[in-house]
């Protein structure tokens, strides 16, 4: 449904909340930010229904949800996700980053779901009335920054399996540092688990794919690895993506290569760009499909140098080793990353934080 076609945007209502943190201990609390756990004081909230399209659009204080326990999102699973981050820049404004190809994948993503339509417009100006309010809870520290989580659930009272017919579009933000503590990453390839299959939501950014992935994630801490790595489910042999990330490897005539996007695999708007930054440096960039056996072989041989995960949480992370039942994959020392890995990451964190010419238009300044 095509709700921007017949009718206009909603304007939002700015509801400052009464109860601000306090100066002293935003931060605090900015000084060593811990993913996912603290959050700043609002949060924006959309409503859609069949009858009225999107309306109601409120910045307000960040509370609980009170939600109906027949709500179809709790039963059915209708809801999608993005995750964005928002930098202060050089000249010490703030920005994010790409937020129009956020919002065409959370289009995306809704469609696959069969939930509504959320303009681009709308989504992209949500965000930014998020980070205007909150402006004070982007942190300043290198590596730093403040983490936005826009998402869609079905708010539909009603126990049948049929797309809902109301919904709510929420954004809420936390303050972050690094994903990963630092280092080089060891991952297990996953043999007993596949991600997506195809014809599934493998493309799509929906909770399903990720609680999916749990199992196999707690699978590779047992074997002491940070992250798991998928395959393909049909033949159990080509490199999909992690729990959480694209991968990318580096061969050894300086060729960048991934999995190709067969829609088993998430889009990767931090992958985008990093094949975009490759190619405009010079480099070969090729979408591969990547037989593990194929990279286990070439990891041994040198064919396979470096070896990196992406994404906007790990941002661009160095990959040390593959495990598996058989051994492992080794790449570089194995503990930390290599010279392109590094200048690859180099040039998208210095482009996110205006510290490069943005030649492509990708940052999209807010303050």
């Amino acid at each position: 449904m095509d709700v921007a076609s017949r009718t206009s945007l909603p304007n939002f209502i700015i509801e400052p909340t009464t109860t601000p943190t306090d100066a002293a201990t935003r931060e605090a609390l900015l000084a060593k930010p811990v993913f996912g756990r603290v959050f700043t004081d609002h949060m924006v909230v959309v409503r859609y229904s069949d009858e009225k399209g999107w309306h109601d659009a409120k910045v307000t204080a960040r509370r609980p949800l009170s939600i109906d326990p027949a709500a179809s999102v709790l039963h059915y699973a209708q809801e999608i996700f993005e995750g964005m981050k928002a930098y202060r820049l050089k000249t010490g404004g703030i920005a994010t980053f790409r937020p129009e190809a956020n919002a065409r994948r959370f289009r995306d993503s809704a469609a696959r779901m069969a939930m509504a339509d959320l303009p681009e417009e709308l989504f992209v100006e949500g965000v930014d009335q998020l980070v205007r309010i909150d402006a004070d809870w982007v942190p300043h520290g290198e590596g730093q920054s403040l983490y936005l989580r826009p998402f869609m659930i079905s708010d539909d009272v009603f126990l049948g399996v049929k797309p809902a017919s109301e919904y709510l579009f929420i954004v809420i933000a936390c303050p972050v540092g690094a994903y990963f503590s630092g280092g080089a990453v060891s991952v297990w390839v996953s043999e007993a688990y596949t991600r997506a299959a195809p014809g599934g939501t493998g493309a799509a950014k929906c909770g399903g794919n990720y609680a999916a992935s749990l199992v196999a994630q707690s699978e590779a801490k047992a074997h002491g690895c940070d992250q798991v790595l998928f395959l393909d489910s049909r033949e159990r042999r080509f490199i999909e993506e992690m729990g959480g990330m694209n991968v990318m490897l580096l061969r050894d005539d300086d060729t960048l290569v991934t999995p190709p996007l067969t829609g088993t695999i998430l889009p990767g708007i931090t992958r985008a760009s990093i094949l975009t930054l490759a190619a405009e440096s010079g480099m070969k960039v090729e979408e591969v499909p990547l037989d593990i056996n194929e990279v286990f072989e070439g990891a041994a041989s040198g064919r396979y140098r470096e070896a990196f995960a992406c994404g906007t949480a790990a941002v661009v992370t160095p990959i040390g080793r593959f495990r598996r039942t058989e051994g492992e994959a080794v790449f570089g020392d194995g503990e930390t990353a290599g010279q392109v890995t590094l200048k690859l990451k180099t040039m998208l964190t210095d482009l996110q934080a205006g510290r490069s010419n943005d030649a492509q238009g990708w940052v999209h300044r807010i303050l």
